[in-house]
């Protein structure tokens, strides 16, 4: 039988794809990415030249019958995502169980993720965490952050730069303000910041900018936690 295999990409230096990925993506007979222009120069820079085809959320069920007709034909294929890790508040789920219940190997190349980056630089326990990803924009998004406000692990929330100060608002406003927390910005590129302190602090450093850059991964203490 074929092959899926999950490639994680870099989240921003493009130094930390690893050989073995290298290798999967130019062996490989098809390669899936979440956007084929922005795929399109992490594989021209490692000169990958192999057909690609689009594998988002907005098109994941759809495109899941193109991937199993590929894996029949005994042809092996790559799932990449922008950055990271598939599956991971990316598409990938639906692949990976597709492939396996048409009895498809599925192997997963390893490489860098936005939250294990951030919560080990967050300099909280990391020990054990709990990984929310992107949080609702409407509906049970209230809910969800007073149920996080009582966890007493450390809490990992991604956030686009334009919505971080709504973000912070909301945690304040459900958590302690003088809990622990860290904005991680722009990991592993070169104007990388791990900003640390209250969420109080935290808000008004960023309220004070005239703009916000980048991928942003939040992270909160849990409760009761202290230096």
């Amino acid at each position: 039988m074929s092959t899926l295999f999950i490639v994680a990409t870099p989240i921003g230096n493009l130094q930390d794809l690893s050989p073995r990925a290298v290798e999967v993506l130019q062996s490989v007979d098809y390669i899936a990415c979440e956007d084929t222009r922005t795929s399109g120069h992490l594989l021209q820079r490692f000169q990958i030249d192999k057909p690609t085809f689009s594998f988002h959320q907005h098109n994941e069920h759809r495109k899941v019958g193109h991937l199993m007709n590929i894996l029949d034909a005994n042809q092996d294929v790559a799932l990449i995502s922008d950055a990271g890790m598939p599956g991971i508040s990316d598409p990938g789920f639906l692949a990976v169980r597709a492939a396996q219940n048409g009895n498809h190997t599925v192997s997963v190349i390893p490489g860098p993720d936005a939250a294990t980056t951030a919560v080990v630089a967050s300099g909280l326990p990391c020990d054990r965490y709990i990984f929310e990803g992107f949080l609702p924009h409407k509906k049970g998004r209230q809910k969800r952050l007073g149920q996080l406000s009582e966890e007493e692990l450390t809490i990992i929330i991604y956030e686009s730069p334009n919505r971080l100060l709504k973000l912070l608002g909301e945690v304040e406003e459900h958590f302690e303000p003088e809990r622990l927390a860290a904005v991680a910005r722009e990991l592993t590129k070169k104007f990388e910041e791990v900003t640390r302190g209250t969420i109080a602090e935290l808000k008004a450093e960023y309220e004070q900018r005239d703009s916000i850059k980048g991928e942003i991964v939040v992270v909160i203490s849990g409760k009761g936690y202290s230096e």
